[in-house]
């Protein structure tokens, strides 16, 4: 299915630095997004349309832009691969926000609060499928084979962190385990389908593998970490929302094996008893154990990491960007 790529674009998806190197492209890209929300069932466009305009980085899309153009492609099915990439997120965001409850989403009302669980899941399978349809226009039986490998492992770990929700027995091996598949592993598909679209050399498709899954960790643990400091409105969600899910991420999990055995105990009973009564006796103890410290050490790692793969790479302002992109991930406040 061939997109025909309309003139408007989300008003949300205003070009940032990252951005500027492959601003045509981003700017085709969003194009593309408005074209391929066409539906003839008016609600699967309207909450499209209001998830994808909701103010999103869109870091995804830009990764598998970035690494194309940094090994020097030179076609036009970067743009297809870009946009699906985000369809693929932007359909884990739909359902992540029914199966967490979620009523704030970068500062607006998700679509299941403002629309409710079944419009939002539903239209979360539109765009997951539309993403199919999708890699059949790049024609790259490899990259599909990386994407939809990608989704089975996203899937996966979204269920894992289901399981852990109200577990303080999360082991900190078993936490980078879910964040890999949750998070990291589309940032992975993203760089490494770029890579592959643009005929890299076997070390540089491996490096640009690499690149997309420690960066995405170093957000995860950046976005976890926030949670226990960051400013609600600027995150455009409520501090201490991983707390009143249960969820054990690395700051709890770093201050159960550091704290005294009291305030392992307490933590332990927060994470299986979820809510907000104890934040403020928990935040004592992330900052006493040096839990935020850790956790951002841990994502300075990972940053840093990402960092070594550029160096297979040619030298161009596309790599730039991703080595600014590596930095953006640890240094940022939301």
């Amino acid at each position: 299915m061939t997109a025909n790529v309309s003139s408007a674009q989300p008003a949300s998806s205003l070009p940032s630095p990252l951005h500027a190197v492959v601003a045509d492209d981003f700017d085709a890209v969003n194009r593309t997004i408005v074209a391929q929300l066409n539906s003839k069932v008016p609600l699967v466009e309207t909450i499209g349309q209001y998830i994808t305009e909701s103010g999103g980085k869109r870091l995804r899309p830009l990764l598998a832009l970035l690494a194309a153009r940094a090994l020097n492609y030179t076609g036009d099915k970067h743009i297809p691969l870009a946009t699906l990439i985000e369809f693929m997120h932007t359909s884990t965001l739909l359902h992540d926000d029914v199966v967490d409850e979620s009523h704030m989403r970068r500062g607006k009302k998700t679509a299941n609060d403002a629309w409710g669980n079944a419009p939002s899941v539903l239209v979360g399978d539109f765009l997951y499928a539309r993403s199919f349809q999708m890699m059949v226009d790049v024609g790259s039986m490899r990259i599909m084979a990386i994407l939809s490998g990608a989704t089975c492992v996203i899937a996966e770990g979204e269920v894992q962190q289901l399981t852990n929700i109200g577990n303080p027995s999360v082991s900190e091996d078993d936490y980078f385990e879910t964040i890999l598949g949750k998070t990291a592993m589309l940032f992975e598909a993203a760089s490494h389908s770029g890579a592959v679209l643009a005929e890299a050399t076997p070390e540089q498709e491996q490096a640009l593998r690499y690149y997309g899954r420690y960066l995405g960790l170093a957000f995860q643990l950046i976005d976890d970490l926030l949670d226990y400091q960051g400013d609600a409105e600027a995150m455009g969600k409520n501090v201490g929302d991983d707390l009143a899910e249960g969820k054990p991420t690395l700051p709890l999990i770093h201050a159960m094996e550091q704290g005294t055995p009291e305030q392992a105990k307490l933590i332990r009973q927060v994470i299986r008893d979820g809510g907000l009564e104890q934040l403020d006796a928990v935040l004592d103890i992330i900052h006493a154990t040096g839990a935020l410290d850790y956790t951002r050490a841990r994502a300075e790692e990972m940053a840093d990491k990402a960092l070594l793969q550029l160096e297979l790479l040619p030298e161009s302002p596309y790599r730039d960007s991703m080595a600014k992109l590596a930095r953006l991930a640890v240094d940022r406040q939301t």
